[in-house]
Parts: structure tokens; sequence; C-alpha cells
């Protein structure tokens, strides 16, 4: 065999076992060859940058709440004017001139209807004192008792913005919730340096992330189901908001309009 048919060869041996070597140089610098594709871990960064859009990945649910029984008729003029709502704030107990309570009837119908009830507790005047919390606690388990509400629902305590609050309250509120079969929730407007928002954020770490929080600001428009806004509560940043009730008293039907993200269903009955 000729001299440069020896040396053509060992090239070619050279040249194969340099290849491994080669590609592994180019990968772990990162450095792009033609042909090969990009690291899919990269594209993969690209889609789902630092986490941020999980929250884009989230479901949101659209639902009202009313003071009102719920029938055939608010139920058509809802869903008429608005769209079927998926969650349905209700009250627990009647509250002469405020507000109905709900019955075994009503829970059938929006039951029926595949709409999740979110259970409200509205009789609170004065939010004030450990021992007022207690009381207005065990008031609303037994009147969720009542009605069936099963183990695991929240129920949210009805803070007013004209309703003196403090923290003592809701500790009262949230540790007799938790010592039930209940899980403890408070609904209001949480506006910056309110008094229910210094009260809240008074609270022990743990009481604040243990409690859910369904705000009712910003306040923004009455909307129909598919021209909602996105979802954008503000609340006590330790606590988890879950709702948000962006728009009160509707002309149409005499509802309020909110959203909810969905860690709040496990809450819902």
């Amino acid at each position: 065999m000729r001299r440069d048919e020896w040396l053509l060869i060992i090239g070619l041996v050279v040249f194969i076992v340099a290849i491994p070597f080669v590609l592994h140089f180019f990968l772990d610098q990162k450095i792009p060859i033609p042909g090969l594709p990009s690291d899919p871990s990269e594209d993969e960064e690209e889609t789902n940058g630092n986490g941020d859009d999980k929250d884009e990945e989230k479901q949101y649910y659209w639902g009202v709440d009313s003071a009102s029984y719920t029938d055939e008729e608010l139920f058509q003029c809802v869903a008429g004017q608005f769209g079927k709502p998926e969650v349905w704030g209700r009250y627990l107990g009647d509250r002469d001139g405020v507000s109905v309570g709900l019955d075994a009837a009503e829970i059938d119908f929006l039951h029926e209807n595949n709409i999740q009830i979110l259970v409200i507790y509205n009789h609170v005047n004065d939010a004030r004192g450990y021992e007022q919390g207690v009381t207005h606690a065990n008031q609303a388990i037994q009147f969720a008792e009542n009605v069936g509400v099963p183990e695991g629902v929240a129920i949210f305590g009805d803070i007013e913005p004209d309703y003196p609050v403090d923290q003592a309250f809701i500790e009262g509120w949230y540790n007799t919730l938790t010592a039930s079969d209940y899980a403890p929730g408070i609904y209001g407007v949480f506006n910056e340096d309110s008094d229910l928002m210094l009260a809240f954020e008074a609270l022990d770490a743990d009481i604040q992330k243990g409690t859910i929080v369904w705000t009712a600001y910003p306040q923004q428009e009455i909307t129909t189901a598919e021209n909602a806004p996105e979802f954008n509560p503000k609340g006590p940043e330790a606590a988890p908001v879950l709702g948000w009730q962006y728009a009160i008293e509707a002309e149409a039907c005499a509802i309020d309009t909110n959203l909810f993200s969905e860690e709040i269903l496990e809450y819902l009955w």
C-alpha cells in the first residue's frame, strides 16, 4: 500500500475518533451547530420565563353574589343579562331588611345548575374583641350545620367598611373556625390603610396565611362574564387572596360580580 493511502486511512481514523470530543465541546459551550436542534430546556425557559407565566395558565371563574333568594327568575335574569355564573355567593341565615338566608331548596337549585356556592356570614355589626369573634364564628358554624354545609367549606365573615374592626376579632373568628369542620374566610374592602387591612396585617403570620380572603378592592364596572377584567385583586400580601368582588350593585338582577382563582374551588360548596 502506498504511503499516501496510509496517510488517508490514518486521517480518517483520527477524524472519526475526534467527532465525539468536538460535539461535546460545542454542546457544553452552548454554541449552535447547524443541523442540530437547540437545547429544549432553552425553549422551555423562553416559554416559561421566570415562572410568572404560571399565573397566565391559572383558571379563573366568574361568579356573582346576591342578598336575594336564588330562584328560576333570578337565575334566568343573571344568565340572560350577564352569563351563567360558575360561583354564587349566598348568605347563612336571614337578616331582616338585608339578606335572605340559604335554604335546602335554593341549595338544590344552585347545585342542579352546576353552580358552586360561596358561603357568607353577614351578621356582624361590630367586629371588635376576641370573644365577639368567637361568638360570631360559633353562630356561623351553627347556621352552616343547619343547612348541611359539608366539612372543609370556607365561611366568609362579612366585615363592611363602616364596621369597627380589630385584630382580636379576626383571631377569635379564625381560632374557632379552624377548630371546627370549616375553614376561616374574611370578606371586606382591603384598601391600603383601611381599618380592616391594618387589623389583618397585625395578625400572627400563620393566621394571615391560613385565612382565605375575598376582597372587594379595587372596584371596577359591572360586566358580563365574557367581558370580566383580568384577575387583579388587592389584599394582604401574606394571605391567600382567592376572590375578588370587582363590582357591586348591578342595575339588573340585583347582583355583584366576582372573579375567583382556581384555588378557591376546594373551599366552595
